[in-house]
């Protein structure tokens, strides 16, 4: 029996000016109706492209230069557009990583569903109406009656990427591409949409091409593996062979990275004054709940902080804790309803935006997702000079500063008449620092900043902060699921749940010995075996 997708020395082009030649080299492999191929690598391998390439979803620039993707046996760059939009969302659908950026924020998650059955010949509305409840409860939504009404943000992180698999779903596709839809979730979350995902998998007896960076996922779900290196097949086989016996040495520098955890000990931060504080912040969302009734949801909940000169101060949590409430409040992105914020010793919760303006330089915040905070259609040095300029800054001081912040993040200067979309996932990150800094801050506020990004360049992206903030005197909010992380940068740690800080800390005295319940709950995830999370997966 021929494979269900075959793909056969496929090489693509980068264009000019870009950090290699080619996005992928020569790069063949196969998938068997009903298996999970896992495709592994560091952020830049080309996994993405790969995935973006069979949908012929490429972005302007890359170029398929040689080789052929068939499906069924059929070769899909000899379809037509027409063709391909057939076959897009109905026998070949994808999960994308961010289902913020996948979702319209302005319309219903069950308008959207609506969508893609209407653009696939669904014309009878009570038929679309029950697949979309159907199709809610299928991915373990609850109230799928109510909760179709809902907006994207009215729902938590593991709730939204639910949605996005129950559109993609819609057909019952015979092909998934899951392109990292759990690197930016807690590990509880993980293991759900992990479970969810391999259950319908046997169920529909579909294929799966899974990428992720991730090698507790890939023990938890594939059936094979294949790791790439800058667009390089390095490394191919079974779970247990490329997992257990790594033939290649770039392999095991993966599994040794994603298996770092230690503590690193921290200089004592006694005596040194707070530089931002946080007084019994109060924060709630009204929600709506059927047709006239109104549901309110508690984000923060008299959550006190300080955090010292010079200090990096981890606010660790599952999704739907508040974390990321409560950093879009410190920076002032968000009211809060009541309680205090201090930016070095002024009082900031009361005052109105033109009066914070003058101030909002000294606290910058980085972003989760780098892609969707960056402008698609501005170049770097745009992006970059931005800042400054809005702060009064001559136009020459501000490119000069673009240029310095570029090469503190470890960028060429080249990258600055680049834009977002030409770089990799780790050095849009790296950008998204350089933009922060620009203005020259004393606080960063850093909201899940390297989930999304596989452990070498986590680790790289962790050492970068550490030393810009012995250079520039730099104190850190770092929000973020991952213990590990935590383990590897913060000075104290503060635990949240349902709104409220539980614990509260120095890292090793949280992790080693936790008081509250809650926190052990979380540490058994910390210390969650890749087998473990197989377990899960495999309920």
């Amino acid at each position: 029996m021929s494979a269900l997708l075959n793909i056969e020395h496929l090489r693509i082009a980068l264009p000019a000016g870009a950090d290699r030649s080619h996005a992928l080299h020569d790069l063949s492999l196969t998938l068997e109706a009903g298996q999970c191929l896992c495709v592994v690598g560091e952020s830049g391998s080309g996994k993405s492209m790969l995935a973006k390439a069979l949908l012929r979803l490429l972005p302007a620039g890359p170029q398929v230069e040689a080789g052929h993707i068939r499906f069924r046996g059929e070769d899909l760059a000899g379809l037509g557009e027409e063709a391909m939009r057939q076959l897009r969302g109905r026998t070949v659908s994808m999960v994308f990583q961010e289902p913020m950026s996948a979702l319209n924020p302005l319309l219903s998650v069950g308008r959207q569903i609506e969508e893609t059955l209407q653009a696939h010949g669904v014309r009878n509305r009570g038929q679309r109406r029950q697949r979309i409840l159907d199709l809610l409860g299928y991915v373990g939504l609850p109230d799928p009656g109510r909760l179709q009404h809902a907006l994207p943000f009215e729902l938590s992180g593991g709730q939204r990427q639910r949605v996005v698999i129950a559109m993609a779903l819609a057909f019952d596709p015979l092909l998934l591409i899951a392109d990292e839809p759990t690197s930016a979730l807690d590990v509880t979350t993980q293991a759900q949409i992990l479970a969810l995902l391999r259950r319908i998998q046997r169920e529909k007896g579909m294929a799966m091409l899974f990428i992720t960076h991730d090698f507790a996922v890939v023990e938890a779900i594939a059936d094979r593996v294949l790791v790439l290196e800058k667009g390089h097949l390095v490394e191919q086989g079974t779970v247990q062979q490329v997992l257990q016996q790594p033939q290649q040495d770039y392999t095991r520098q993966l599994l040794a990275a994603a298996s770092a955890s230690a503590l690193h000990p921290r200089p004592t931060l006694d005596g040194r004054e707070a530089v931002l504080e946080a007084r019994q912040l109060a924060k709630s969302y009204n929600r709506r709940s059927g047709w006239w009734g109104r549901r309110s949801t508690r984000a923060l909940d008299q959550v006190d902080l300080r955090l010292a000169e010079g200090e990096t101060l981890g606010i660790v949590g599952e999704s739907g804790s508040g974390k990321s409430t409560l950093g879009q409040a410190l920076v002032r992105l968000l009211a809060v309803d009541s309680g205090s914020i201090r930016w070095q010793g002024r009082e900031v919760a009361g005052l109105s935006e033109s009066r914070l303006r003058g101030l909002r330089g000294a606290v910058q915040m980085i972003f989760q997702d780098p892609f969707a905070s960056l402008n698609p259609r501005q170049r770097i040095e745009t992006q970059l000079m931005t800042g400054p300029l809005a702060q009064g800054v001559e136009r020459e001081e501000a490119a000069r500063r673009a240029r310095e912040v570029l090469e503190l993040v470890g960028l060429p200067a080249t990258a600055l008449q680049r834009f977002p979309h030409e770089f990799s996932g780790g050095q849009r990150q790296r950008i998204g620092i350089a933009r922060a800094l620009a203005v020259q801050p004393r606080i960063l506020i850093a909201d899940e900043c390297v989930s999304a990004l596989d452990a070498l360049i986590q680790v790289q992206i962790l050492e970068l902060l550490e030393s810009l903030q012995r250079r520039l005197k730099l104190s850190i909010v770092f929000i973020t699921h991952d213990l590990r992380v935590a383990a590897r940068l913060c000075d104290r740690i503060a635990v949240m749940k349902g709104g409220q800080v539980v614990e509260a800390g120095e890292t090793a005295q949280v992790l080693e010995r936790p008081q509250h319940p809650y926190t052990r709950s979380l540490l058994g995830g910390f210390k969650r075996s890749p087998a473990s999370l197989a377990e899960v997966a495999a309920c």
